[in-house]
């Protein structure tokens, strides 16, 4: 602390030095609260109700799911939490809360700040409603909610039951394992879970951005979490494809058997892929490659048919 003097001295305090400072009165218009003030001019005089719209910083919002899993991992439940974080200094008594999920480009302000915007709940049918609102979809929660400073809040906005669920096998060379060129490739063969949202789903309406934790019930009825993943924003009809983790009792393999160099800009290679199953029951595995390494490729024979889903990118479908 540096205090200047009448005379010009200037005194330099610490803070261990310090028990107690008096001011005899304040400079004028020094205000000791925050506080923002407007000057009107109306067309006539008397009392006139006003309304004041402004951005805040230190509000921010996420949506959270959870993702139960039957036994036969064939259907699940879905349940859907709008999480709000309030960091602004206040707190809102009965506030009518509007969410709206979408990406709004912001201009960028002059200095650096940390302020947060995050994507919209869903609607739940008691408590929220969806509807368009631009090119973004609006969340309005249709109850009063106390907000209080430092406060986080969730407010359940979805929930499905019984929603159609694939599980599928996928072994992936551009997930982790074939990053490098190798001629002997170990992989990781990964189980996805893919639904449709779909209004003969059960869903069928816009899911905001959030983390959605996967969980199955195991033996004696308690829920185990069994992966986590994120979503982006989704709309309607559109499929939602979720990474549960890598299986523990497949392997994936991938062995360079032969090369041969047919001129200054191309090759021949043949590969082996191997996939190898220690359960005790037979799976459906999709083997996925990306043949980016070559501006132009074509597959002289192979001992499986594959499926082409773009210009860089095949797939098998083995039975294992």
């Amino acid at each position: 602390m540096i205090i200047q003097d009448k005379k010009g001295g200037t005194t330099i305090i610490t803070q261990n030095q310090v028990k107690e400072i008096r001011f005899p009165s304040l400079p004028e218009g020094l205000m000791t609260r925050p506080t923002l003030m407007w000057l009107v001019q109306a067309r006539k005089s008397g009392h006139h109700d006003t309304e004041v719209a402004y951005i805040t910083g230190g509000l921010t919002w996420h949506a959270d799911y959870v993702f139960s899993l039957s036994p036969t991992d064939t259907n699940a439940d879905l349940n859907g939490w709008v999480t709000v974080d309030n960091r602004a200094g206040m707190t809102f008594k009965k506030a009518h809360m509007k969410l709206v999920a979408g990406e709004l480009h912001r201009a960028r302000p002059q200095r650096r700040e940390q302020v947060l915007y995050k994507a919209a709940p869903r609607v739940a049918e008691s408590q929220v409603q969806e509807r368009s609102l631009f090119e973004y979809h609006l969340y309005d929660i249709k109850r009063p909610v106390d907000l209080k400073n430092n406060q986080t809040k969730q407010i359940e906005f979805v929930t499905c039951k019984g929603i159609p669920v694939e599980k599928r096998y996928v072994l992936d060379s551009g997930q982790g394992y074939f990053f490098a060129v190798r001629d002997r490739q170990r992989g990781k063969v990964q189980v996805q879970l893919r639904f449709k949202n779909r209004k003969d789903a059960g869903l069928g309406i816009p899911l905001p951005a959030g983390t959605i934790r996967l969980y199955k019930e195991d033996v004696d009825g308690s829920k185990q979490l069994i992966g986590e993943d994120k979503i982006e924003h989704t709309p309607k009809d559109e499929e939602i494809v979720l990474t549960a983790g890598n299986v523990f009792d497949m392997v994936g393999e991938r062995t360079k058997i032969a090369q041969k160099v047919l001129g200054k800009r191309a090759r021949q290679e043949r590969w082996k892929i191997e996939v190898r199953n220690h359960k005790d029951t037979e799976v459906s595995v999709h083997v996925v490659e990306h043949l980016r390494r070559w501006g132009e490729w074509e597959i002289v024979s192979q001992t499986q048919e594959h499926r082409k889903i773009d210009a860089n990118t095949i797939e098998y479908l083995l039975a294992v």
